[in-house]
């Protein structure tokens, strides 16, 4: 089947199986690797993406559901080689490790800012417990998703004003 959405801010088309969840067609057809797979059951959160403005499991999405939908990866968080304001905050809090599901929490933390840039640290806790690491003990994690909310809150701000 061919669809066509846009990814990381561009227009794609691709051809693909109607069988094909949107996390191998990220990774295979489009060649972007960084939406991870481990589950494959939508359990662990590795493979979150952002659908129009929700963090989805992409393991459980079928890549034809896609059609004219905004899909965000973890390469369409940076602006470039700058990394975002909750990359650095990540980078700056020593929360990864491993980096196999960093790019889930990103995209996690990302949906949720971008939605509630004054979540509490309960909140954070509650939105990334859907998220598996088995490096750490998340307290870096929920300090880096603390810690860049600010940028958030002056996004929401900025958009406000316009």
């Amino acid at each position: 089947m061919n669809i066509s959405f846009t990814l990381n801010g561009s227009r794609v088309e691709v051809d693909v199986p109607a069988r094909v969840n949107l996390a191998d067609c990220l990774r295979h057809h489009l060649h972007k690797t960084g939406t991870h797979v481990a589950c494959e059951h939508g359990v662990c959160g590795v493979c979150t993406v952002i659908v129009n403005g929700d963090a989805v499991r992409s393991c459980l999405m079928l890549a034809v559901q896609a059609q004219d939908a905004e899909i965000v990866t973890i390469e369409g968080l940076a602006d470039g080689d700058e990394l975002s304001a909750l990359q650095a905050s990540f980078h700056k809090h020593h929360a990864l490790q491993c980096g196999f599901c960093t790019p889930g929490f990103l995209t996690t933390a990302h949906a949720l800012l971008s939605e509630e840039p004054d979540a509490s640290l309960e909140r954070i806790r509650e939105v990334l417990s859907g998220t598996l690491c088995r490096c750490t003990g998340y307290v870096q994690i929920i300090n880096a998703v603390y810690d860049a909310r600010s940028a958030y809150a002056g996004a929401a701000g900025k958009e406000s004003e316009s």
